[in-house]
């Protein structure tokens, strides 16, 4: 049995199953998954997240998760 500090739960993230820590927000889950949030966009269970919402929007168990990076470029 998984002690409170190491319970997982699965997510899906961007088509792919993922175990994560639970009780994480989306800012937590980003850290979790080393990823720069600096340049990406967040929509959980079909909802885009607002950047200053991040530490408010909790991911549970079956939460689906999007992450779309933002790549400058163009003529």
């Amino acid at each position: 049995m998984e002690s409170a500090e190491t319970k997982t739960i699965e997510v899906v993230v961007n088509g792919h199953v993922k175990r994560v820590p639970a009780g994480l927000d989306v800012a937590g889950l980003l850290r979790f998954l080393e990823i720069d949030p600096s340049r990406v966009a967040v929509e959980l269970n079909r909802t885009i997240v607002r950047k200053a919402d991040w530490n408010a929007a909790e991911v549970n168990e079956g939460a689906s998760v999007e992450v779309v990076w933002f790549v400058g470029g163009g003529a």
